[in-house]
Order: C-alpha cells, then structure tokens, then sequence
C-alpha cells in the first residue's frame, strides 16, 4: 500500500501540459427523437457522462485534438465517430435501434484504442448490456455466451477456465481492467476471482498477444472490465441488483454507488451470491456443488486535462464446495465421505440425505479462496505523447479442506503474492506512423501454509518484458507490427514432507527430520522468449473491410507442469510433472473478411496455430495397462511435450431487416481441431493419439429478438423478448490414449426471455426486469469441456450413463434498480 500510494502521489504532481476543451451535444434517434440517459463515452480518455431526459450532455476538462466519441443506450448500436475538440458547435449523435457490434471501439490486444473491424487481430466484446441480459454462473460465463471460438472448462456452475480456440489455462491471459490475474489458475476446481455483477465490458483477444503482454497470452487475453462513474458532476448514482436462478437456487444480491465531481471519481459495489447443489435430470441434485461468494469493490480517482489516476481496491471470498462424484452403485445415489485414508471404505459411505442436497450450508469437503487485489492505473498526457501506467500489488490465498474427520485442517493451503507492474508510452504521430514502447512484468511468491497435501513446490518468479509496436495508414490500408523480449526467472529450494505422528496427516519437514522425504528438489531456471506480430487490414469501400495476422507467441512452463509432484485433493488427481520442459512457441496466421452495412453485419475468420513443445496431461498406467491411482480412486497423470496444429474459424452474422424495426437476428458458430504431432506416441497408440485433450466440440448458436417499440409517454421502455439455439455437435475429436477421454453427444439447448424497464414520469429508469429461461427443455447433456463428465468411479452404471451431467433447466428473474 505505501508504494501505491507513493506511485499516486508522483503521478499527481506531474504538470499539466494540454489545453483544456468541453464537448456538447444531443443524442437522437432515427426519427429525431431525443434519446434519454444515453451513455456518452471517449474510450481513450476512461471518460464519460450520460445525457439527461431530453438527450443532452455535456462532459468538461478534456485535452484539445482528434478523439473518439462512443454513444451507447440500451435497445440502439453503439455509435462511435472522431471529432477534434474544440468544436464549433455543439454535436449531434444519431442512434439506431440494432445491435451492432463491428463498429465498437476497444482497448485490449492492441496498442492504442482501435475500432474492432480495423484490428488485424480478432477481437470480440460483450456490453454490459448483454451481460444483464443473461442468467450467468460466474463472470467467464457472461463471455462464453456471445463470443463464437471462446469457450469454457467447468466443474459445476461456478467455476469457469476460459478456452480460446482449443487452448486454455495459462494459455489464455485473463485480466481484471489491464492488471493480469493470478490465482493458481493452472487448477480446475475454481474460478475466476471476479465479481460478475460488476462488469460493463468484456474484451476478448482470440490469438497470440504475447507481443503486449508476454508469457501467458499465446492463445489469447480475456478483459474483464468494470464500470466507471457516468453520472452528471455532483450526482451520487447507483443500483440495486437482485437475482434468483432455479438450477441450484442461487440467490444473488448487488449495490453498487458511484460519484463524480470537479474531476474527482469514485465508486463502490458489494455483491454476495450463495447456491446450493444444482440440478439435472439424470442426477437430480449434484451434490457438493454449492457455494457462497462475497465480493466488494472500490475505486477512487481524478480525471483532469492533463490524464486521470485510478485507485482499484477489491476482495473476493468464496466457500465452493468439492464434488468427488461417489456413488451408490445400484441406485447412483450420491454418497459423502466420513472418514481418512485406511478408515474410508468407498464402498461404506453412506448416501447422502435429500435435505443435505437442498441445504444452503456449506459442507466439510470444501475450498475456501480468498483473492484481494489493490493496484494504480494512470493515464497521463506528457507533452506530445501519453504515458500509461499500472503497478499492483494482489495475493490469492487457497485453501482446500478435505479431511472430513479433521474439518478445519487444510489439504492444500497456498498463499501466492504478486506484484505487476506496466510502463507503456504512445508517441504523438509522426508523418502517419504512431509508435508505441512499453515494458511489463511480475514478481512472484507462493508458499505453502498449514498443508497436508504438496501438489507443487513453494517457488519465487520474477519476469520482464519489453516491447515496442508501430502502425501506419496507407490510405485504406493499416498497417501494424510489433516485437518484443520476455526473461522470465523460476526457482526453489528442496523442501521435504514427512507424517505428522499426532494427526497422521502430511506435514512439511526439515532435512534432517526422521522420515522425512524431499518432495521437490531444488530448482533454478532462465525462460527466454522472442514475440513478433505484423498484419494490417484493408478497407474496400465503407462496407467490406479484409485483414490477415501472423503472430508469434511465447510460454514459459507453468509450476505444476515443470514441478508438480503430488495429489491435488480438488482435482482428485497425482499430477507429474518435468522440470527438462522448454517453453512453448506458436506461430499463428489469422485472416477475416468482415461486411458492414445498415440492416446486416457479417464476419467470417479462419486460424492455423502451430504449436512447438505443446504440454499436456497424460494418464498414466502400470505395466499390466491399469491406470495409476491411489487407495481413493485418484488417477495418476504426467505432462509430457510434442509438437500441436491447431486449425479451425468462426463465422458470425446480425440481421436487422429495415421492414421489420425492432427485430434481430444473430447467429455464431465456431470450429476448432486440435492434432497431437507426437511421431512416437502416435505409433504406439495409434488414432487414439491423433487428437488434443480439450478440444471443444463445433458449436453454432442462434437468437431472435424483438424489440418492442416504444410508444410516446409510455412508462415502459427498452422492452424485449427473445429466442435462442445453442447447437453442439457429437465431439469424436478426442484424445482416447488411456482412456483420458471420450466420446461426447451432441446435443441442443433452447432458451427462452423477456424483459423492459419501467421509467418515472420524468423519463429515468425506474426499475429493469430480465426473466430467462435456459435449457427450457431439460435437455441432460454433457458438456465435452465439463470435468465433471469424468467423475465416475465404476466402469458400467445400472442407466448406462457414466459421469456428472451438466445444469438442467434454469429459470431465473433478475430486478435491477437504478438510482
């Protein structure tokens, strides 16, 4: 906290070299009827305000020069044009009734704020709006739904990895607003430690971004931004949010307040959510699938001519429960474990009651995760150019309890401290070139704590980077290329494990301690990486617009895949894994054709990622071919490394026919294959080895929505009903050596919403109502990325279907009170 606040106060003190504008203006519709409570944003700036009833604004204190203005209200596209300050006169912004996407603007996986179509890597973004409009898990679920090629691993309704085009966990950067987030994100069994209600904005890179962010991005970045101050100056705004979903009985509360006044910001949110075990129709309740999860965050911050200083405080704490998937053979009843290693007798557990399946209370078997995070973001106008800044400070405590006959003693309990920092610095245009320069990087920490189980060693990692990319304009052609340099540090010390003779649990040891054993042994290693990325799009005409990327990215091994030695009791597995791995390089090529024109909108883009040193997990097996396990059941795998292609694309396209105002229709679909290039497993193994783990099934959805117009002097606006498709084919791409996966049916899911806004006689939101009904039908399906499809103790079931089916139908109401 005493460098935050030291960095706060030299950024503070920097002098003001830009002159002061205002921008003006009303926002219309296509009638010419003003637009009431219409956001008005400048993107580059983190600034913004909303116009009053009669669709007026009015934002102060801006630097003179070309920015982008974005304007957004619910039921209209968001408009984006660029005006140079100071104008003449005041600004008039015209709104259509359609939900276009291709002309937003974004600010991740690219140097400066571009449009989405003038990217020559593919980006997609989800509004807030459509994050309110949907009934959603956690925040990585609020992505999933609306963006075609990202997908996700879950384990149950609250834990999501996100998945770009086949690759996901360190593979996939996830941010909070720019800072990285770190939290033991190689484990499967939890999320992502963001408050879901707190989102305006995900932004989603889909291909190699190791060139601005380093390690981890080679498959792509997923931006988790939450909402800034709009209000007018002098107003404290804010909402009540509350939410009930049928699935698991989730209960979900929400308030949030913001201010603004004279260039001071400030904001803050609280949410809590508690659910209990979700349903399906083949196994009714699931048990230890029920969670409660507490998340508060704060913002204070000044916003001037000269740039803006943001301060971002949050905590998050969840309780989630652990499913491990025991069962009554006969009747596939869920059972509970009662007691520790030689006293638990699988096939004894008793089967678990029906009022412990519907009980909010969180059970023995559980993981607690605590995640805070407090960092500083700056953006500041220096003379001809602009300096952006972040440096943070956050620390994810994870603990796993799953000794039922000691309750409160911790299985896994890891405390992992991080420090980010990001210097980025954009020079003012030089003859149509605009260059920008930038550095990045992290420290880590992750110890042990009061454990019984060491699935990977307490290790330090410190690694930076640096980076410059320039983009010039030929006249419909943009140009754009990059290159940077990663060093990236690991080490740690032997450590030894031995038996605690009081508890008889494991416990971390001395050398000399009698029995002890070295667990890890000692470690040191220099990761090194070259990133590169050059592409360009081209625009034929105002409509049709072509791009194409090659982009090369770079990972370095995470811990559990260069260190891991143990069980990890939420993923009931012994991980392996080897220290000898080198980092992972990927050369990606990306081309899109994207149309735009009044009524439709369409976008076609196509990959090929070859992959050098792919790690993944393989089962493992004795020599008689049985699988590796312990006395509980927990397989044994081991990282190995070979080559990967991964190919495929997604298509996309929005129909508003001009005949029928009011009226959408949107429909994505995405493929990916993954193949294994392993020469000698393949001819050990043969076909079975021929494909990747984890490879998404092709996927297509569908929806239709109906806006119902507005009528002059009606309480009720922005009002909708809505169908959806979701369509998965049969996966029979999958990597079948060991048994380590298996074929998945495909399946079809409908859902089903409606919802308005009701206005007070003044014309101000009042209240929102979203009703949703998702897998109307009851459909029981499984989800080819579902772990849980894999928790499965028998080799043959009474039903003849094996494993954990995914949710079941789910109706759910969310009210949303502004103020």
């Amino acid at each position: 906290m005493q460098i935050l606040s030291a960095l706060i106060l030299c950024l503070l003190t920097l002098p003001a070299l830009a002159q002061t504008s205002s921008l003006g203006g009303r926002v219309l519709d296509q009638r010419g009827q003003p637009v009431p409570f219409a956001n008005v944003a400048l993107p580059a700036l983190q600034q913004g305000a909303a116009a009053n009833e009669s669709g007026r604004f009015a934002l102060s204190d801006l630097p003179a020069g070309p920015q982008q203005v974005q304007v957004s209200a619910v039921g209209y596209t968001t408009a984006t044009q660029t005006v140079t300050l100071p104008l003449t006169q005041a600004l008039t912004v015209r709104l259509q009734s359609t939900e276009s996407t291709l002309g937003e603007v974004v600010v991740t996986g690219v140097s400066r704020s571009t449009e989405i179509r003038r990217s020559p890597v593919p980006i997609a973004a989800v509004t807030g709006r459509e994050i309110r409009l949907n009934a959603n898990g956690n925040a990585i679920d609020a992505a999933v739904r609306g963006v075609p090629g990202l997908s996700a691993v879950t384990t149950g309704p609250n834990i999501s990895k996100p998945f770009i085009r086949g690759l996901g966990y360190n593979r996939v950067l996830t941010m909070f607003n720019g800072l990285r987030q770190e939290g033991q994100q190689w484990g499967d069994e939890h999320g992502i430690e963001v408050d879901g209600y707190g989102l305006d904005r995900v932004e989603v890179v889909k291909g190699p971004a190791s060139l601005l962010y380093g390690s981890d991005a080679v498959a792509g970045v997923v931006n988790l931004l939450p909402a800034l101050p709009a209000g007018p100056d002098g107003e404290l705004h804010g909402e009540a949010l509350a939410e009930y979903q049928s699935v698991n009985g989730l209960v979900g509360k929400s308030l949030a307040f913001d201010y603004q006044k004279n260039g001071l910001q400030t904001s803050l949110r609280g949410s809590h959510r508690w659910a209990r075990d979700y349903s399906n129709p083949v196994d009714g309740l699931v048990y230890n699938t029920g969670f409660r999860e507490l998340n508060l965050t704060g913002m204070v911050g000044v916003q001037k001519e000269w740039g803006n200083v943001r301060l971002w405080l949050t905590t998050y704490n969840n309780r989630q429960e652990i499913p491990d998937g025991s069962r009554d053979s006969l009747s596939r009843a869920f059972t509970k474990q009662l007691f520790d290693g030689d006293q638990d007798d699988f096939n004894n557990r008793p089967v678990v009651r029906n009022s412990e399946l519907k009980s909010y209370g969180i059970s023995t078997l559980y993981q607690h995760i605590q995640h805070y995070r407090a960092f500083a973001t700056s953006e500041l106008k220096t003379g001809p150019g602009e300096l952006r800044l972040l440096l943070g400070m956050q620390q994810n405590h994870r603990q796993e309890f799953n000794h039922p006959t000691a309750p409160s003693q911790p299985g896994l309990d890891l405390r992992l401290t991080t420090l980010n920092y990001q210097a980025r610095y954009l020079f003012q245009d030089f003859n149509g070139y605009e260059l920008t320069v930038g550095m990045n990087g992290m420290a880590q920490d992750n110890q042990h704590l009061n454990a019984t189980d060491f699935a990977i060693p307490p290790y330090r990692l410190f690694d930076i980077g640096g980076f410059g990319v320039v983009k010039k304009a030929f006249g419909a052609l943009e140009l754009t290329g990059g290159l940077r340099y990663d060093t990236r540090v690991v080490d740690w010390n032997d450590f030894y494990t031995g038996i605690d003779p009081v508890t008889g649990f494991g416990t971390k040891a001395d050398a000399g301690t009698l029995g002890a054993d070295r667990q890890f042994s000692n470690f040191h290693k220099v990761y090194r990486g070259v990133s590169a990325s050059v592409g360009g799009s081209y625009a034929v005409g105002p409509r049709l617009v072509l791009r194409a990327n090659v982009a090369r990215g770079y990972r370095a091994p995470n811990i559990p895949e260069i260190g891991s030695n143990g069980l990890d009791p939420g993923a009931h597995i012994i991980y392996l894994g080897n220290p000898d791995f080198q980092p992972e390089f990927n050369w990606q090529q990306d081309v899109g054709v994207l149309w735009k024109s009044p009524g439709f909108e369409a976008s076609a883009e196509a990959f090929y990622n070859h992959v050098e040193n792919f790690i993944y997990q393989a089962k493992q097996f004795d020599a008689n071919g049985q699988a590796l396990s312990d006395q509980f059941g927990n397989s044994t795998y081991k990282f190995e490394q070979a080559a990967a292609n991964l190919f495929g694309g997604e298509v996309a396209f929005n129909v508003q026919p001009a005949a029928l105002p009011g009226l959408s229709w949107r429909t994505g679909a995405a493929l990916v294959i993954g193949v294994n290039k392993n020469a000698a497993l393949q001819d050990r193994e043969g076909t079975a080895a021929r494909y990747l783990p984890l490879i998404p099934a092709p996927t297509a959805q569908s929806e239709l929505r109906f806006a119902l117009p507005g009528q002059p002097g009606s309480r009720l606006a922005g009002s909708y009903v809505r169908l959806s498709v979701a369509g998965t084919a049969r996966q029979n791409r999958f990597y079948a050596v060991d048994g380590a996966e298996t074929a998945t049916p495909g399946y079809v899911l409908t859902g089903l919403g409606a919802g308005t806004t009701l206005r007070t006689a003044a014309g101000r939101d009042a209240l929102q109502l979203v009703l949703q009904a998702d897998n109307l039908f009851d459909v029981a399906y499984q989800s080819h990325l579902n772990r849980l499809k894999y928790f499965e103790y028998y080799r043959a079931s009474p039903t003849g279907r094996l494993g954990i089916y995914s949710p079941g139908r789910n109706l759910s109401v969310k009210v949303i009170v502004p103020f």
